[in-house]
């Protein structure tokens, strides 16, 4: 028997969390439907959607890593955009879902090992992380991908020449939280990594970001407020 791609298992994953997520802000609902499209296709879960040699066009996956009382968010300066913006980027083989992809590309790109997903509702049998309003808690990387969270943000954007092959990226972010005084190692792909106010973000953030970001606040406090599974 042949093995499954793991690619085409990665794609089904992205299809299934989008296609269950109901976001608060209606354009990312707009937008989030033709993300399914994209990933869908004509017969189903398309593999190359996920990869990044699948197309000049596929998924990226981010995390907003955020502060325990929502006010200070973790940015890096990306080397090739020039830009200050989420940690994020593409899927690698070795990841079975999207937000651990996410998760992943977090601790790589900041050094914080200790995040907590943002996931107030986990999959049975899967301990319970910390109450992120009364702090934060160790977690091991295997845990965010056993009880990934859904999506918080979709997010398309064409790129420029110093990009290379990719032309656009369709991101899916997802939140994870850290302690501001966790030590921070910058990454090959960045110039540098902090943490700004979510009111006070720096220069050289994209122009949509402070919307992007508040939309991004908005959903998880809507979750913590009606509590909503993520998963």
């Amino acid at each position: 028997m042949t093995a499954p791609d793991p690619a085409a298992l990665l794609a089904r994953d992205a299809l299934d969390r989008l296609d269950r997520w109901e976001p608060v802000d209606p354009r990312q609902g707009a937008l989030a439907a033709e993300y399914r499209a994209f990933v869908r296709g004509d017969a189903g879960p398309r593999a190359e959607a996920v990869r990044r040699d699948g197309g000049p066009q596929h998924l990226t996956a981010s995390c907003f890593v955020l502060s325990p009382g929502l006010d200070r968010v973790l940015l890096c300066f990306h080397r090739k955009g020039r830009f200050w913006v989420q940690v994020g980027g593409h899927t690698e083989p070795e990841d079975t879902t999207l937000a651990g992809a996410a998760y992943r590309e977090a601790r790589e790109e900041s050094g914080i090992e200790d995040l907590v997903p943002f996931d107030p509702d986990p999959e049975p049998g899967v301990p319970l992380d910390a109450d992120p309003e009364q702090g934060v808690e160790s977690v091991a990387g295997s845990r965010a991908v056993a009880a990934p969270a859904a999506p918080v943000d979709v997010h398309r954007h064409d790129l420029a020449a110093a990009f290379g092959t990719c032309r656009t990226h369709w991101d899916v972010g997802f939140v994870a939280f850290a302690d501001p005084d966790a030590r921070t190692v910058v990454s090959d792909e960045s110039e540098d990594v902090a943490w700004f106010p979510v009111d006070a973000l720096p220069p050289g953030t994209p122009d949509d970001f402070p919307v992007r970001l508040a939309t991004v606040l908005a959903e998880v406090r809507h979750r913590r407020r009606a509590g909503l599974p993520t998963t």
